[in-house]
């Protein structure tokens, strides 16, 4: 019984995204793996930028440098 934790910023992901990653992570699990689809878990945690740091910054403040 996998379990697949997708984390992510919250940064405009729709919910057509979301189901292709889901499907995806499924698919993958049972092309590699030979898992069963029916008892394959994947969640996806939506983190918001200021929760997330890179390189001693937050996302939100990298995010601002880049405009």
């Amino acid at each position: 019984m996998p379990y697949v934790n997708i984390k992510i910023t919250n940064e405009g992901v729709t919910a057509e995204q979301k189901a292709e990653l889901i499907k995806g992570a499924t698919d993958l699990l049972f092309r590699v793996l030979g898992k069963n689809p029916k008892t394959t878990f994947v969640v996806i945690d939506e983190v918001d930028t200021d929760n997330w740091g890179v390189g001693g910054e937050t996302v939100t403040v990298l995010r601002r440098r880049e405009k």
